[in-house]
């Protein structure tokens, strides 16, 4: 009896889950961003850079920040791939969109891939974090040259925010996380999905 209502008290004051999908074009740094924020907000070591190899399909991690349980899903980018993004949108409270800043020359597919991902209706309202990645290297662009190039002005009734990051050294990782579980707090897409899984509201 104990274990019964133990359970149904850890059901109703559990945290929520946010789902986070981190995706971008190949090599864009996702999984080392994913490795990244396993070693900044847990006592996870993430892999060695050595040690990860572009992503076929699905990786999972799972960090809390400023007290909310993420689930960061970092699907593979390679242009065949992509195709399988769609499929996580619905559960999704938000995007993480990882760019290579140092590779201009991408820019046109980046903003192909994006403009595709934010046209899609299962994604509607759901708060969007482009990162510019790997300001470790000389060559990357700034954040503000980036969010010039990709010209998301048309965007409705979706929050968004373009940061400077470097998934290899932490640059701008906490500051980044801390804002999207802010927007994701405050989203009436939040509410909608805490609805339609019968979760409860905040305590």
């Amino acid at each position: 009896m104990f274990s019964l209502f133990y359970g149904l008290w850890k059901h109703l004051f559990s945290k929520m889950e946010l789902h986070v999908l981190i995706l971008g074009i190949d090599k864009a740094g996702k999984t080392t961003l994913l490795e990244k924020m396993k070693s900044v907000y847990s006592n996870i070591e993430g892999l060695p850079h050595d040690r990860i190899v572009p992503t076929v399909g699905l990786n999972i991690g799972r960090v809390e920040v400023a007290n909310s349980k993420l689930v960061l899903w970092d699907l593979g980018g390679q242009a065949g791939l992509r195709s399988i993004w769609e499929k996580y949108y619905e559960e999704a409270h938000a995007v993480v969109f990882v760019v290579d800043a140092s590779c201009p020359s991408r820019f046109d597919d980046v903003k192909s891939a994006l403009e595709k991902v934010l046209r899609h209706e299962d994604l509607r309202g759901a708060p969007l974090l482009i990162l510019a990645n790997k300001q470790d290297l000389p060559e990357a662009v700034s954040s503000e040259e980036l969010a010039r190039y990709l010209d998301l002005k048309k965007l409705d009734e979706r929050v968004y925010m373009f940061e400077a990051v470097s998934a290899y050294d932490g640059m701008g990782i906490r500051e980044s996380a801390e804002w999207l579980v802010g927007m994701m707090e405050r989203s009436k897409r939040t509410e909608m999905l805490r609805v339609r899984a019968g979760a409860p509201g905040p305590v």
